[in-house]
């Protein structure tokens, strides 16, 4: 149940951070496709970000897992799986960059043109730097607070049902 705590806080700030809490996509009208500006603007962003820190290990990471798996489904393949994952990975090595290009296509469909490229001017303003720099220690600061929370949360909310068990005579 902790862990849980732990992952749900995190994926839910994670999400958030990606889409810039935009609205939901299925209350918005079919947008237009991104201008090549948009999408020039939008990579601009992701690298001043360092987004690709985000994904680097993707492909060696999914090919261990699958690795993993397959060996929890074929034991007697063992020792051939542990040889076929790093030339699987090099065979697949460059792969995460689709990652990027599919946050392209989010920032790109989620601002305009105009919108991206102020984004642009203001990551490279003081402010923006700052930002820049200390957003993860923030962002990760925020998960402990949000960690800690649900924790203690959760024991107020333990304590409740315990309370409302107890009036029913049931001690739990």
């Amino acid at each position: 149940m902790k862990s849980v705590l732990k992952i749900v806080p995190a994926a839910c700030l994670a999400i958030a951070l990606a889409l810039g809490a935009a609205p939901a996509t299925a209350q918005q009208p079919a947008a237009a496709a991104p201008t090549p500006g948009a999408i020039a603007a939008a990579k601009e962003i992701l690298t001043l970000k360092n987004a690709s820190a985000m994904y680097a290990g993707a492909v060696p990471g999914m090919v261990e897992k699958v690795k993993a798996t397959l060996i929890g489904q074929n034991l007697n393949y063992q020792k051939d799986l542990n040889e076929l994952a790093p030339v699987v990975a090099k065979q697949l090595a460059g792969r995460e960059s689709e990652i990027g290009d599919g946050m392209v296509g989010v920032y790109a469909g989620e601002f305009t043109e105009q919108e991206l490229k102020d984004l642009v001017t203001f990551y490279k303003s003081p402010l923006g730097q700052k930002l820049l720099t200390n957003e993860p220690k923030a962002i990760n600061l925020s998960m402990q607070v949000m960690n800690a929370w649900a924790q203690n949360f959760s024991e107020v909310v333990a304590s409740a049902f315990r309370a409302e068990m107890k009036k029913r005579g049931k001690e739990i």
